[in-house]
């Protein structure tokens, strides 16, 4: 059995004036399936964390209580598996199998069954490659698969999800749903902003207050129709509401970048494509069809093995006759921002407001993001103590700040709430129609709708191909 109970439960990271989450009582009965939500820096991350063990009392300043069968969740992790936000950071083993072999021989589990349970739960969550394959090889869906996988080869009495399909093509996020509906006698708690496909399957909704405490708990379908306005006015998530739309202004503009039998290998050959100004590019595909390989590739962060990268002198100038991969650090930086999918990877300050205002080509205009983007309350923290939307907001603000020519984003609006993906949505369109181009790497089909993108689609790789 695996129960939850939270009495009076807060915690505040170091360093940190507010509280992550805070006056928090809870009871989740063993076999339910519960969603937290809440608008973005709500405590849903904290609150797992805490759950699984990885918030000891010394680490911050905690309040109240938490129990797992009765128990400290640092005496109960045998009994719990966690998929976090960002899987990468719970990958551990240079190969899949491994990874997924790591936490059954922890737990003295036989060796001569370790073989047997590590293809099953692989087969279980549709990894797609042989256990052999490299963790560094994988892409961010793939790894998200892989991390589920661990979790789940254990057969946890609580699992514990941070946003499980966020980076998961349609496809590979209706098999995780799916997974997740068949896993029985297990207590799951999710955390996921778009809950819409998620609510048939789910016991109850949990919705945390950014101020402190739980703002409403109940069946989805009742929690949605007592609370469903005042719940999508503060950003969370409302199934059946419309969304914004933000169509270009004008027709697109001049070429600034183009690829030629672009490629990069083993991932991808033969590529042709254009990237225009007053224009938005969605690069759309499954996992592991080399969609973040591409945008590197014309963010000029990676050199092909194929083909080339050609800027014209719109966006290159002087440099017209170089590729963006050969420009100068500085060069590039103001012609071209990227946005990484793991957006931990480009902080390269100490504070918030130092990470946005350093590249920024007006100081106003920084201090507009802070607050649109809502990371004014946190300009003094540390990047790398943000959550992973807050993370996201950050990495997407100090690109939009410096207001290159050309913009390549990778899941720009990952891990947002309605309130925040609404603004980040009408921020790229107004830099688009100011005649700047925009890339987006992007599962998200209402993003892609509401800027009206134009769509480059990648397909898969062939298992073999991809497996050597």
């Amino acid at each position: 059995m695996s129960t939850v109970r939270l009495r009076g439960f807060g915690h505040r990271h170091p360093g940190r004036r507010r509280w992550a989450v805070r006056g928090v009582d809870l009871d989740i009965a063993h076999g339910e399936r519960v969603a937290l939500l809440g608008p973005s820096g709500a405590g849903k991350s904290t609150l797992l964390a805490a759950l699984a063990g990885l918030l000891p009392p010394e680490a911050g300043d905690r309040e109240g209580t938490v129990e797992i069968d009765g128990r400290d969740p640092r005496e109960a992790r045998d009994r719990v598996g966690i998929v976090f936000q960002d899987p990468q950071s719970q990958l551990v083993m240079e190969r899949a199998g491994d990874d997924v072999a790591f936490g059954l021989e922890n737990r003295g589990t036989p060796p001569d069954d370790i073989p047997r349970l590590v293809a099953a739960a692989l087969d279980r969550v549709g990894f797609p490659y042989p256990p052999l394959r490299a963790t560094s090889a994988l892409s961010g869906g793939e790894q998200q698969r892989l991390a589920l996988a661990g979790a789940l080869v254990h057969g946890p009495g609580l699992l514990l999800l941070d946003e499980p399909t966020a980076n998961l093509d349609p496809p590979g996020a209706r098999l995780v749903r799916e997974v997740l509906a068949a896993v029985g006698d297990t207590t799951q708690i999710v955390v996921e902003h778009r809950i819409a496909e998620l609510t048939g399957q789910l016991d109850r909704i949990v919705v945390l207050e950014p101020g402190g405490g739980i703002r409403a708990d109940g069946p989805p379908e009742k929690v949605f129709a007592e609370h469903g306005d005042a719940l999508a006015a503060d950003g969370v998530w409302v199934p059946g509401l419309p969304l914004p739309a933000h169509p270009a202004a004008g027709p697109p503009g001049e070429e600034l970048l183009r690829a030629e039998l672009l490629g990069f290998r083993p991932v991808f050959t033969g590529l042709h494509t254009t990237v225009r100004a007053a224009e938005a590019l969605a690069v759309v595909g499954p996992n592991g069809a080399g969609k973040s390989t591409l945008a590197r590739l014309l963010g000029g962060l990676l050199a092909p093995t194929d083909g080339r990268v050609a800027a014209t002198a719109a966006l290159a100038g002087p440099d017209a006759d170089r590729p963006p991969h050969r420009w100068r650090a500085r060069a590039l930086a103001a012609r071209i921002g990227s946005v990484f999918q793991n957006p931990a990877h480009q902080f390269v300050t100490a504070r918030v407001r130092d990470e946005l205002t350093l590249g920024a080509a007006d100081p106003a205009r920084a201090d507009d993001l802070l607050v649109r983007l809502r990371l004014d309350a946190l300009a003094g923290a540390n990047p790398h103590t943000l959550s992973g939307g807050e993370q996201r907001r950050l990495s997407v603000a100090t690109a939009l700040a410096a207001a290159p020519r050309l913009l390549v984003l990778d899941e720009p609006t990952f891990g947002q709430d309605r309130r925040t993906w609404s603004e980040l949505v009408a921020l790229l369109a107004a830099l688009r129609d100011e005649g700047h181009g925009v890339v987006a790497v992007t599962h998200d089909d209402a993003f892609r709708s509401a800027l009206g993108a134009r769509a480059l689609r990648l397909g898969a790789r062939e298992p073999a191909e991809a497996a050597r």
